[in-house]
Order: structure tokens, then C-alpha cells, then sequence
């Protein structure tokens, strides 16, 4: 069965696959994550799940009314809605806890989506790996610089979207086609490596839309 979990990069490492080659490993842990609410075509107007993850101490009223509602005793630290077509065959009940092997097997290609590492305002050679301009001819102080970023008469001004320097990650990120190397029943080992830092929420899906 399709379906999308949530869960927290836990642990890389690395292991060795049939063959004997080293390969790189990433234990997601995706205890507990339940799934909260289930909207329909025929009153909603469109199909969804919402699933929720993560224990947490202090939950705001409008979330507990709807952990609540679904029968689900732990207080969850994350709620997130996804949007799935009609012809999905998530067909479970509302306030169940899901596990990795409801919808993966070991062999799947999964897509896993989280949030980059931040790294704060960076220049050009980092953020989009210029190669910076002479050492030498005195040229002492331009060896990072951005170099021109002007479009001459015409157009008069800088293009949008012009590579130069600023805030660098903390955006979403989507690492598609893991192979799923081990099921286990608090989460899953996938082969690669998977966005943001440890702890950081993510999503795994293998709907194909």
C-alpha cells in the first residue's frame, strides 16, 4: 500500500550491501506518528490525511481537540496535512499509529523531504561555487568577490534572481529515490544520506502522483 509517514533524521552510518560495497545509511525513527484526520472528496471537496509526530509536553487547545477527536492519548509535536489523490489506497482509520512496514518493504524507493541545514549569509564561493577572481596583478582583494553584476544601457538594472551573495539553506529539500535497506518497527534504514540536521522532522512517501 502507498503512503506517506513522518519521522526525525536519527543516525548515519554505513553498511555493507550483497555485493560487499561500503554504502552510506540513514536510520529514520518514526515513533510515534499516528494519523489524525482524514478529509473526503464527498465533504471536504477534496482527500487528505493528517498525521502527527513526535511527543511532546505542552500542545496547543485547537491541536489537542483534534488528537482528541481521533482517540490518541499522546500529546504530538507535529501536525502536517497532505494533500493525496482520490485514487490512493490509504485506506486506514483515524487515531491508528502507523508503522514503516504498513507501507514500505525493504527494497521500495521511497522520496524523503525535509528542511536544510542553515548556514547563515554566505558569499558567492560557497553559495554558488564561483571560482573568484586573480591572485595576482594586486589584485589582493578580489580573490571572493561576486565580480560585475551589471547588465550594461540595456536593460538599465540586475536581472531577479541574479546569483550573488545571502542567506544560504534552511530551505526544503526533496531527496528522491532512497532504497529502503531495513524496515524496524520504531522506524527505517534508507541507503544515502537525507536533509537538515539531527532531530529535524521529515517525510517520507512513495505516491506516486
Amino acid at each position: 500500500m502507498s503512503g506517506v509517514i513522518l519521522g526525525e533524521k536519527s543516525e548515519q552510518s554505513q553498511t555493507f550491501d550483497e555485493e560487499g560495497i561500503r554504502i552510506p545509511t540513514t536510520f529514520i525513527k518514526t515513533t510515534p506518528c499516528y494519523l489524525v484526520d482524514i478529509k473526503e472528496p464527498s465533504k471536504h471537496g477534496y482527500f487528505s490525511v493528517m498525521l502527527g509526530f513526535g511527543q511532546t509536553k505542552n500542545i496547543k487547545k485547537p491541536n489537542q481537540g483534534k488528537l482528541s477527536k481521533a482517540g490518541i492519548k499522546t500529546p504530538l509535536r507535529f501536525l502536517r496535512e497532505f494533500r493525496l489523490d482520490e485514487k490512493t489506497d490509504f485506506k486506514l482509520p483515524a487515531g491508528q499509529e502507523l508503522k514503516p512496514a504498513l507501507f514500505f518493504k525493504k527494497g521500495d524507493l521511497v522520496d524523503v523531504s525535509g528542511t536544510s541545514k542553515g548556514k547563515g549569509f554566505q558569499g558567492v564561493v560557497k553559495r554558488h561555487h564561483f571560482k573568484g577572481g586573480p591572485r595576482t596583478h594586486g589584485q589582493s582583494d578580489r580573490e571572493r568577490a561576486p565580480g560585475s553584476i551589471g547588465g550594461t544601457t540595456t536593460p538599465g538594472r540586475v536581472y531577479k534572481g541574479k546569483r550573488m551573495a545571502g542567506r544560504m539553506g534552511g530551505n526544503r529539500v526533496t531527496v528522491k529515490k532512497l532504497r529502503v535497506i531495513e524496515l524496524r518497527d520504531d522506524g527505517l534504514v534508507v541507503k544515502g544520506l537525507v536533509p537538515g540536521a539531527r532531530g529535524g522532522l521529515l517525510e517520507i512517501s512513495n505516491i506516486k502522483y
